[in-house]
């Protein structure tokens, strides 16, 4: 399923990190950064989850709310939050559903194979649930900078 700015985003409800259950309807009329990301603890994806968590209070001062999302089961998200202090919630989709609905899920190649695995991929949702931004292929570097700017422009 390929998503495009001004779509729906698709709902999910999904065990998290701490112990919760959220679902995109707890942030009906709220600005929500959606961030999915390949394995807890790897390089890239500490980089990124840091980076969030580093923007938190300037997201938050915004009325942003941020959540990351793989494949990672809750435990394995405590055990990476935990480790990094990150400060938002884990979501765990170990179905997969939630990847797909998104179009994370993606054939990827690496050293002349091919997997499937999550593309590291960013989705803006404004307040009506709809999808004002999205970043696919997401290089770390820089990357919370131009989410910040999005949010800031779109006066969440």
């Amino acid at each position: 399923m390929s998503l495009s700015v001004g779509d729906a985003a698709p709902a999910f409800t999904l065990p998290a990190s701490g112990g919760a259950t959220l679902s995109l309807s707890d942030y009906a009329g709220r600005t929500l950064v959606l961030f999915f990301y390949p394995r807890d603890d790897t390089s890239g994806c500490t980089k990124e989850a840091v980076g969030f968590t580093t923007a938190l209070p300037e997201f938050e001062a915004a009325g942003v709310a941020v959540l990351g999302c793989s494949k990672d089961t809750v435990a394995k998200h405590d055990k990476f939050v935990a480790k990094h202090e990150l400060g938002m919630p884990l979501l765990s989709d170990a179905e997969g559903s939630t990847c797909e609905d998104y179009g994370v899920w993606v054939e990827k190649k690496m050293y002349g194979k091919t997997h499937m695995g999550i593309e590291r991929s960013t989705f803006l949702i404004d307040g009506e649930g709809r999808i004002a931004q999205i970043w696919r292929k997401v290089k770390v570097p820089g990357h919370v900078d131009a989410v910040l700017d999005a949010v800031k422009l779109l006066g969440a």
